[in-house]
């Protein structure tokens, strides 16, 4: 297993690591690779990477699918972020790539690796770990 730190600089934002991800992969003997996040405010998902807007709209849906306000129970002096477990639960906390020869992640030619911070700005772990 390999870990990944990502820094955000937002409280919603969704940050392509897919070159990250290549980097611990690229050449390795395995069928796939797992990506974990180990946050219940934070997910990972795979869309297309090839417009940044993409990242943005789904920053703006997960704010007006969970919005801040909506009388959440969930409520810790400092720690008001209800609506980000949820947001983190709709994304998910890992997803599993098919790896190819060489190693090479089986994405499709528009798809690439998010990272969604949901509580942030923070400096966040992801775990990468090639299955056998």
């Amino acid at each position: 297993m390999q870990q990944l730190t990502v820094r955000t600089e937002r409280h919603t934002q969704v940050v392509d690591i897919t070159a990250q991800v290549r980097s611990v992969v690229n050449g390795s003997a395995g069928s796939a690779v797992l990506v974990y996040v180990p946050h219940t405010t934070a997910g990972v998902t795979i869309n297309e990477n090839a417009d940044p807007n993409v990242a943005r709209d789904f920053e703006m849906a997960l704010e007006r699918i969970a919005p801040e306000g909506w009388g959440w129970r969930h409520i810790e002096e400092g720690e008001e972020n209800a609506p980000s477990h949820v947001r983190a639960s709709l994304m998910g906390p890992q997803v599993l790539i098919p790896l190819g020869e060489g190693g090479e992640l089986a994405l499709g030619t528009w798809q690439g690796v998010f990272f969604c911070e949901l509580d942030g700005p923070r400096t966040r772990s992801v775990y990468v770990s090639v299955l056998a």
